[in-house]
């Protein structure tokens, strides 16, 4: 059931859709159906969503949005956004409630992931 007025769908720019579901399909397990040459969704990931055909990227050092997602290890998850093909661009750090790194997908498109202190 979607839930009146909360978030319910994200949009990301890839200049590369093939190489930017590669990564997540490798990564994450993530699965994708097309919508024609230019547009590609995922469901089932927390949020749903897409990539579309752009020559833009979002990072936060452009003001975009992060988006984080949750590994109940995060080496284990580093080490498969790494051998994917992701670029790490924030080694896991501490902050305030766990540990986190952040990383570059194939098409530019900046995202993290955040696990317990413990974790």
């Amino acid at each position: 059931m979607r839930a009146h007025e909360k978030i319910n769908y994200v949009e990301f720019p890839a200049n590369n859709l093939e190489q930017t579901k590669a990564f997540f399909e490798a990564a994450f397990g993530w699965s994708f159906v097309d919508y024609g040459p230019e547009y590609t969704a995922f469901s089932d990931q927390g949020l749903d969503g897409g990539f579309y055909k752009s020559e833009l990227k979002a990072t936060t050092n452009r003001g975009s949005a992060l988006i984080v997602l949750f590994s109940q290890s995060l080496e284990e998850t580093l080490a498969k956004v790494k051998s994917a093909g992701g670029r790490i661009v924030k080694p896991i750090f501490p902050f305030p409630g766990g540990r986190r790194f952040h990383f570059i997908e194939p098409s530019g498109n900046e995202f993290a992931v955040w696990g317990e202190a413990g974790a």
